[in-house]
């Protein structure tokens, strides 16, 4: 089925992403590491943008830890999301298809990617109540962005191999 920018209606939708994550479920090499590096780094663009921006409001606030990581958090799956979004809207997806779409294609990759990066940040001696002139803060915040892509690439490759995660995004592209 040719997949073209202009979709009619969820149905046409929902039969295109139908067909297009069967036949990569069943792709016998699964993910190039190239293909789960571009999913994670799009994933981690949105995170960390939501991140910072959440962290940056809390600490300038004098928030403390909780409520800067919730609004962190929060703000990381909405952003991550919104890139998604805005990306599929573009190829011609109606509004409740793309976010369907997106919410597929980035749960886990943001979930996993929030946990080990948050989680850095709570084990780095300081980091938490770092300022943001504290090089501590940038450098616990970065760190962990770090090591949140190295841990989440194998995670969406396994994920996009078996026609999920990313995977469902290359539908519309």
């Amino acid at each position: 089925m040719e997949h073209t920018a202009h979709h009619t209606g969820a149905a046409h939708d929902h039969a295109a992403y139908e067909d297009h994550a069967g036949h990569i479920g069943h792709a016998p090499a699964g993910a190039s590491w190239r293909t789960a590096a571009q999913a994670t780094l799009h994933c981690l663009t949105g995170c960390a943008i939501g991140e910072i921006l959440g962290m940056a409001i809390g600490t300038a606030l004098l928030w403390g830890n909780v409520p800067t990581m919730v609004l962190a958090v929060a703000l990381a799956f909405l952003f991550g999301y919104s890139l998604t979004l805005f990306a599929v809207r573009r190829a011609g997806l109606d509004f409740k298809t793309a976010i369907k779409v997106a919410l597929a294609a980035d749960t886990v990759s943001i979930a996993v990617m929030e946990l080990v990066d948050n989680g850095i940040i709570a084990i780095v001696p300081g980091a938490m109540d770092a300022h943001l002139s504290d090089g501590l803060f940038w450098s616990s915040l970065l760190g962990g962005f770090a090591v949140a892509f190295l841990i989440t690439t194998p995670v969406n490759k396994w994920m996009i191999g078996r026609g999920k995660g990313h995977a469902v995004v290359h539908a519309y592209h």
